[in-house]
C-alpha cells in the first residue's frame, strides 16, 4: 500500500526559514493577519484531509472510475461525501476574494495545500482546483453582477466550474475553434458547439456546474484575436440566485483514460445554450489565460505531489525489503539479507526523487511569492516586476514540475522492482496519474515554446532579466559565508551557462525560423535545473544557519540532498546547453519521406 504523511516540517521550513514568508505577509496590509499560528493550523488540517479523507479513496477511485449513463456522470464511491466535507471546511475558497466569501490566503500557502491534496488523491483534487482557477478569472474579468451571482457559490463549494477550450478539430490552435455565440436582445448569448477533454464538465459532486467557454461572435475577426469568453451554467440562475430550468448544455460522453480515472474527462455539447460575456468581446483568450496560468502552476504541483507520495512509499519499502548484502559487508547480521536502502543505486534513485520533489516545492513557493506580490503589494513597480517573473516562470514550473514528477514516479516504481508493476502496491497508479500532467493545460512542448519564444526571444531577453538579477543578488548576499562555497560555485556556473545559452537563443532566433522550436524543450529543462540549483542553495543556506539541536537530522538531510543535487543532477544542464546550441540543422535535415 502507498504511504503518505504530509511533509509539514519541510513546508514550515520553506515558509519560515528559507523564504521568510511571515515577514513578507506582515509587510502587506491585506496579508498582515496571516500569522504563523494561522498558517500552522491550515497546514495541519490540510495534511489531515490529504492523509485521512482523500488518500483512502485514491486506489478505490482508480479501480471504480467515473461512470457515464445517459448524460449523467457518477464519481467513484466516497468522492461526493469527501468533496462535501472538503467544501464545508472552507477549502474551496481558501485563496478566494474575501469580498465574495473567499478566505484570501496567500499563494505561497495555497500551493502547499494543493500539493498535499494532489498527493492524497489527484483525481478528486482536480474538481475544486478547477473551481479555484475559474474564480480567479471571474473575479478579474467578469461584471459585478456575475461576480455576485457565481463567486460565493464557487467559494463555498455549492457550485463548480469547468474550462472549455479544446474542440475535436483543434487543440493548441484555438484560433480555428468553431463554437459560436449569437447575441440576444436581453444581453445574453446563445452558444453552439462541441468541446472535448473537459475536466469536470459533468459530475455529481455539486448542485450546479457552470463552464467558462471560448467561442466566436458572428463578426469576430479571424484567428485568436476573434475569441471571446462566456459563462454558461448547467442550470439557468434566477434573479434571486436560485436554480431554474436546465440549460441546453450536456455531456455527450466521458473518456476512458490511462490515469486520473476518478476525474471525469468529458465531451460537452452546447446546443443554443444561454451564456454571458466575461470581459470584453474578442478578448476572451487573454481573460482565459488568467485561469489557464493558475491551472498551469497547479498542474505542476500535481507532479510534485505525486512525486512525493511515490518517494515516501519507496523509502518505506527500501527500508523494509531485504535483498542481498551491503557492498561494505552485512549490516543486518541476524537476517538473511540487508534492506535494499544500503545499496548505492537504490540511494541514487531515492535521492533523485527527493531532490526533484523538494526542489519543486521550493520553486513553487518562490513563484507563489511573486503572485502574492502582484496581488497584494501596494508598490506598482514591485507589482510589475513580480508580474514579469510570473510570466517567465509559469511555463518552467508547469513543465519542469511535471517532467521531473513523472521521472520521480517511475523511479519510485523501479525501487519496488516487480512489485512496482503490481496494482496493489499503488506505485503504477502514480505513474499513470502523473503522465497526463505533461499533456493537459498546454503540453510541455507548448510550455517550452512559450518560454523560449514568447517570453525570452519575444521580449528580447527583458523578461529574463529580473530572474537573473534576483539570483545574482542572492549569491552576492552569501559571499561572506565560507560554508556556502560548495553550493555557490555550481549555482553560479549553472546561472552563467543559462545566461550564455539565453544570449545564443536571442542571437539566433532572428536568423533561423526553426531556432526557437529546436531549442525550446532543452532550454526549458536547462532553466529548470539552474532554478532548482538556486532553490537548493537557498535551502542549504537556511539549513547551515539552523543545523543542530532537536532537528539536527532534518537539517543534515537537507544539506546532504543539496550536495547530491549539485554533484549528481545539476551536471545535466551542461548536456542540455550543448544540445540547445547545436542549432536546428539536424532536426530539419530529413524530408518527410525519410521519416
Amino acid at each position: 500500500m502507498a504511504e503518505y504523511r504530509a511533509p509539514l516540517q519541510d513546508m514550515r521550513f520553506l515558509l519560515n526559514e528559507v523564504f521568510n514568508a511571515p515577514e513578507r505577509w506582515a509587510s502587506m496590509p491585506r496579508t498582515a493577519e496571516v500569522t504563523p499560528d494561522l498558517v500552522d493550523a491550515i497546514l495541519e488540517e490540510g495534511g489531515k484531509i490529504a492523509e485521512n479523507l482523500f488518500l483512502p479513496l485514491n486506489r478505490s477511485g482508480d479501480e471504480e472510475e467515473c461512470q457515464f449513463n445517459d448524460g449523467e456522470v457518477t464519481t467513484p464511491s466516497g468522492f461526493k461525501d469527501a468533496y462535501k466535507t472538503y467544501a464545508e471546511g472552507g477549502w474551496t475558497g481558501l485563496g478566494g476574494n474575501p469580498e465574495y466569501g473567499g478566505q484570501g490566503m496567500p499563494k505561497m500557502l495555497t500551493v502547499l495545500v494543493e500539493e498535499m491534496m494532489y498527493a492524497g488523491n489527484t483525481s478528486l483534487t482536480l474538481y475544486p482546483v478547477l473551481s479555484a482557477g475559474a474564480a480567479l478569472a471571474i473575479d478579474t474579468h467578469a461584471s459585478e453582477e456575475l461576480k455576485q451571482t457565481y463567486l460565493p457559490k464557487l467559494y463555498d463549494g455549492t457550485w463548480a466550474c469547468s474550462m472549455c477550450l479544446t474542440e475535436p478539430h483543434c487543440g493548441t490552435d484555438l484560433g480555428i475553434l468553431r463554437t459560436k455565440a449569437e447575441p440576444q436582445a436581453d444581453g445574453s448569448y446563445k452558444l453552439t458547439g462541441t468541446k472535448i477533454f473537459i475536466t469536470g464538465g459533468e459530475h455529481d459532486l455539486t448542485e450546479n456546474i457552470f463552464h467558462l467557454v471560448l467561442a466566436k461572435l458572428p463578426d469576430a475577426p479571424p484567428g485568436p484575436k476573434g475569441i471571446s469568453l462566456f459563462l454558461v451554467s448547467k442550470y439557468l440562475v434566477n434573479e434571486d440566485g436560485s436554480l431554474g430550468e436546465r440549460n441546453p448544455v450536456t455531456c455527450g460522453s466521458i473518456e476512458h483514460k490511462m490515469g486520473i480515472k476518478g476525474s471525469a474527462t468529458c465531451v460537452m455539447n452546447f446546443d443554443g445554450a444561454t451564456g454571458y460575456l466575461v470581459g470584453e468581446p474578442n478578448r476572451g483568450l487573454a481573460c482565459m489565460f488568467t485561469m489557464m496560468n493558475y491551472e498551469r502552476l497547479s498542474i505542476g504541483l500535481q507532479g510534485v505531489g505525486l512525486g512525493d507520495i511515490s518517494y515516501q512509499s519507496a523509502v518505506a519499502y527500501a527500508k523494509d525489503r531485504l535483498q542481498s548484502r551491503s557492498p561494505a559487508g552485512p549490516q543486518n547480521k541476524d537476517k538473511a539479507a540487508d534492506p535494499i536502502i544500503v545499496h548505492p543505486d537504490v540511494r541514487r534513485m531515492l535521492l533523485t526523487q527527493r531532490a526533484f520533489n523538494e526542489g519543486g516545492r521550493a520553486f513553487a513557493c518562490y513563484v507563489g511569492a511573486q503572485l502574492d506580490t502582484v496581488k497584494f503589494s501596494e508598490d506598482d513597480a514591485e507589482k510589475k516586476r513580480a508580474a514579469d517573473l510570473v510570466a517567465l516562470l509559469t511555463p518552467v514550473a508547469k513543465a519542469f514540475f511535471t517532467d521531473t514528477g513523472l521521472e520521480a514516479c517511475i523511479i519510485g516504481q523501479q525501487v519496488f522492482g516487480g512489485h512496482g508493476y503490481v496494482r496493489e502496491w499503488g506505485m503504477e497508479q502514480f505513474v499513470r496519474d502523473a503522465r497526463i500532467a505533461q499533456i493537459y493545460e498546454g503540453t510541455n512542448g507548448i510550455q517550452a515554446l512559450d518560454l523560449a519564444g514568447r517570453k525570452v526571444a519575444g521580449s528580447g531577453g527583458k523578461l529574463a532579466e529580473p530572474y537573473f538579477e534576483d539570483v545574482r543578488a542572492w549569491v552576492a548576499s552569501q559571499q561572506g559565508n565560507a560554508a556556502m562555497g560548495e553550493f555557490l560555485a555550481p549555482l553560479t556556473a549553472a546561472t552563467d551557462k543559462l545566461e550564455e545559452t539565453t544570449r545564443w537563443l536571442l542571437d539566433n532566433a532572428g536568423n533561423d525560423p526553426f531556432a526557437v522550436g529546436a531549442a525550446s524543450c532543452d532550454y526549458l529543462h536547462l532553466f529548470g535545473y539552474a532554478a532548482y540549483a538556486w532553490m537548493w542553495a537557498r535551502i542549504a543556506s537556511a539549513a547551515l544557519a539552523a543545523e543542530g539541536g532537536a532537528s539536527a537530522d532534518f537539517y543534515a538531510g537537507k544539506l546532504g540532498t543539496a550536495r547530491f543535487y549539485m554533484q549528481r543532477l545539476l551536471p545535466r544542464h551542461l548536456a542540455l546547453a550543448a544540445s540547445v546550441m547545436a542549432g536546428s540543422e539536424t532536426l530539419m535535415a530529413l524530408n518527410e519521406a525519410q521519416f
